[in-house]
C-alpha cells in the first residue's frame, strides 16, 4: 500500500510541478507538459514492479500509437478558445480527439496495428 500511494504522490507531483510551471511560463509549462514524463514514470513503476520487458515495451509502443491521434486536438483548443469558452472549448477538443482516434484506430488497422 506505501508503494501505491508512494507513486500517487509522485505522479501527482510531476502535474501539479507542471501546472504551476504553467502559470509562470507559457513556453516553459507547455515544454515540460510535453514531454513523456508520465509516459516515463509508467516504464519506470513497471520495471520497478517486475514486469516482463516484453510489457514494459509494449506501453512504449501503444503510448506513441495512441498519441499521435491527440496532436490535433492542441490546434483547435487555442483557436475556439477565443470563440466559444473554454468548457464549450475543452468538450469540441474531446469529441475530435475522439473521432480522430477512431479514424487513425481504423486506418492503422490496415496495417496490422490493432489499437483497440
Amino acid at each position: 500500500m506505501t508503494w501505491i500511494i508512494t507513486k500517487y504522490f509522485i505522479t501527482a507531483g510531476v502535474v501539479v510541478l507542471i501546472s504551476e510551471l504553467a502559470k509562470r511560463s507559457d513556453k516553459l509549462g507547455g515544454l515540460i507538459a510535453a514531454l513523456p514524463l508520465i509516459t516515463i514514470l509508467t516504464l519506470i513503476w513497471l520495471h520497478i514492479e517486475k514486469q516482463a520487458e516484453a510489457k514494459v515495451a509494449n506501453h512504449a509502443w501503444y503510448t506513441f500509437w495512441y498519441v499521435i491521434p491527440t496532436l490535433p486536438m492542441f490546434l483547435i483548443f487555442p483557436l475556439l478558445l477565443p470563440r466559444i469558452g473554454f468548457w464549450p472549448t475543452l468538450l469540441v477538443s474531446a469529441l475530435i480527439t475522439i473521432l480522430c482516434f477512431a479514424l487513425f484506430a481504423f486506418v492503422l488497422r490496415r496495417f496490422g496495428i490493432d489499437l483497440l
